[in-house]
């Protein structure tokens, strides 16, 4: 053992290396240049993405420039201002009855909301009031248990305070037994009773679930009752036959259509338009008018899916306008999506 002694160094590979203070703070470098590089990658990406963005949107600013530099030099032009004129104003009236559907369309949203909210709060108050009244029966019932438990415990006890002399040894012992279970029935009523008044809390505290939304038969119906306005809307136009047919083309096309003669014939379509509009916004007989066109639009509906709150194009078709006597030239509204209405539909 002298001579190992002696040879300490015999020690020294045995011996557990302890890390240097220096190994400790090249292990958080290399950690703290990983995670930089990861976030420099990050904002890179960020950059790229920044980049095809402003790419796309400098694109877009430059076909807005281009659209008001040719609108402009059309303006400057009486040949070419009037048709600009007409194609604008076309695509106006066709916001407009747009506008129109969404107001109309709205208000039957509001309507129907508040009632069914009502209908819907209406049937939780009847539940509740049915589940309340049967929790404050059972709950009556527990505390004339718990009451007839406890009167007869006590009873007892009196009794038993009463039977002192020794002779009353035995008749005290049965007694006792009696307690015994009369205490412990006394103890099972109490529970009960709780149980009964924390059902009856728990009734009285349930809030009103969510409104779950419009019914699928409130959003048919509505959507029926929209469809029919716009069938109105267009029955109005039928007395300028070719004015409608205008208003879709300038919709449906991006450019300014030259298509509407000369600047004479511009003014005179331009006063169609003015009178189209105030006969879409006039309210004489639309009541009746939509009334007899959901008539029959209910009769002619179908659905592809259970569930659907829009009716086929197939099944309204062009017969709903014959079904109520009304002129020929009224489009398929829904197929044609005349006035945008898919943009009014509800789902």
């Amino acid at each position: 053992m002298k001579a190992f002694r002696q040879l300490g160094f015999l020690k020294l590979p045995f011996q557990r290396a302890q890390a240097s203070p220096d190994d400790h703070r090249v292990l958080t470098l290399f950690r703290n240049r990983a995670e930089l590089k990861k976030a420099f990658g990050d904002l890179k990406d960020d950059l790229e993405r920044l980049k095809d963005r402003i790419k796309q949107q400098e694109g877009v600013t430059r076909r807005v420039r281009e659209t008001l530099a040719a609108l402009e030099a059309r303006l400057g032009v009486n040949e070419t201002a009037y048709p600009a004129l007409v194609f604008y104003q076309l695509r106006h009236m066709w916001q407009r009855g747009h506008e129109q559907l969404e107001r109309f369309g709205g208000e039957l949203v509001t309507q129907q909301d508040a009632h069914e909210r009502r209908a819907h709060l209406a049937e939780h108050n009847r539940q509740q009031f049915a589940k309340r009244q049967t929790a404050e029966q059972h709950l009556q019932v527990m505390r004339q248990i718990a009451a007839q438990a406890a009167e007869r415990l006590e009873n007892l006890e009196h009794e038993r305070a009463r039977l002192r002399r020794l002779w009353h040894f035995f008749k005290r012992r049965t007694l006792e037994h009696t307690i015994t279970r009369a205490r412990a029935e006394s103890a099972e009523a109490n529970v009960s009773l709780e149980s009964a008044q924390q059902a009856a809390a728990e009734i009285a505290a349930t809030p009103v679930p969510q409104f779950p939304g419009l019914s699928l038969q409130a959003r048919r119906m509505i959507n029926l009752t929209v469809l029919a306005y716009a069938q109105v809307m267009c029955q109005r136009l039928t007395v300028m036959p070719l004015l409608l047919m205008r208003v879709r083309d300038a919709v449906q096309s991006r450019d300014v259509i030259d298509e509407y003669g000369t600047r004479t014939e511009c003014l005179a379509l331009m006063g169609q338009i003015e009178r189209a509009e105030a006969l879409l916004g006039s309210n004489a007989n639309v009541s009746r008018d939509i009334r007899e066109r959901l008539k029959a639009l209910r009769l002619l509906a179908q659905y592809r899916d259970p569930e659907d709150a829009i009716p086929t194009a197939d099944s309204l078709g062009g017969g709903s306008a014959q079904a109520v006597g009304s002129p020929a030239g009224i489009p398929d509204v829904l197929a044609e999506d005349t006035w945008h209405i898919h943009g009014v539909l509800l789902r």
